[in-house]
């Protein structure tokens, strides 16, 4: 009988920010799959726990993740866990979860922390819509059409960086959304350094000329603005009324729908329409 993967969130920093459900799990099933073993021990030796973990990294490949699969097939537990979050998101466990769907190997989710939901809930940014955008490309190319496919994105966007990257990435940014873009710099979330800096790309960018970047960052970034829409002129209004009429509407009743639809006056559209049928 197969046994069960569990995907199980563990602390984003502070090691208090944990369930008992995590605990209990991290204790019971029979191994665990790490990101990185040494970070993982860490959380297990400050509770007392003493289950088996093996190492599944971005670079462990297909054959790791059949073997983790195989285990499971033949009945053992198997609780995913990553250096800190949620696994499988932006994370090597998402092979892992993908195969086990495939191979029909039960699964449970095990929430914990994430430090995009985190940093957005600080942020001070709009939160009600927004799209996770991870670690940008490495290729300077890459990262740079990558930020030109969201130069008009409406939604908040969330983005991880490294920070030995930080200066360059917040460059690449204003150059991509502008200066005035406003943002906000999250640093250290729930540890003993944690910051939120919020500001904007140009000024995020003096600031830390001066001051070097530490620590691992999740940058909130507003969306663009709705470009408004550009209003037809009166004589394209007048020919919209034209044609609803032509549709077999009333002249009132068209200049009605297009006065809601354009902004101008009715008795305005009604004169122009009147105008344009005599020519």
């Amino acid at each position: 009988m197969s046994g069960t993967l569990y995907i199980i969130g563990t602390p984003i920093g502070n090691l208090e920010d944990i369930t008992m459900r995590q605990l209990r799990l991290l204790g019971e099933v029979d191994f665990l799959a790490a990101e990185d073993t040494r970070v993982t021990r860490k959380l297990l030796s400050h509770y007392e726990i003493h289950t088996p973990v093996m190492s599944y990294h971005e670079h462990s490949g297909h054959t790791v993740a059949q073997a983790i699969a195989d285990r499971i097939l033949a009945g053992e537990s198997c609780g995913i866990v990553t250096d800190a979050g949620m696994p499988c998101i932006s994370d090597p466990g998402e092979p892992l979860v993908r195969l086990c769907h495939d191979q029909g190997i039960p699964m449970e989710v095990v929430p914990g922390p994430s430090a995009s939901i985190a940093a957005l809930a600080i942020s001070g940014q709009h939160t009600a819509r927004f799209t996770f955008e991870g670690f940008l490309p490495v290729n300077k190319n890459q990262r740079a059409a990558h930020l030109e496919q969201l130069q008009d994105e409406y939604r908040t966007m969330i983005f991880y960086e490294a920070p030995h990257k930080l200066c360059r990435t917040l460059a690449d940014m204003a150059k991509a959304f502008g200066g005035d873009r406003a943002l906000s710099l999250c640093r250290e979330l729930t540890k003993l350094h944690e910051e939120v800096r919020k500001t904007t790309l140009s000024e995020a960018i003096t600031y830390y000329e001066t001051v070097p970047p530490r620590g691992e960052f999740v940058l909130v970034v507003a969306g663009a603005k709705p470009k408004a829409e550009e209003r037809p002129s009166l004589e394209e209004a007048a020919k919209q009324v034209q044609t609803y009429v032509r549709d077999g509407q009333k002249l009132t009743q068209a200049c009605k729908v297009v006065a809601a639809e354009t902004g101008y006056r009715k008795n305005v559209l009604y004169d122009a329409a009147k105008a344009l049928s005599a020519q």
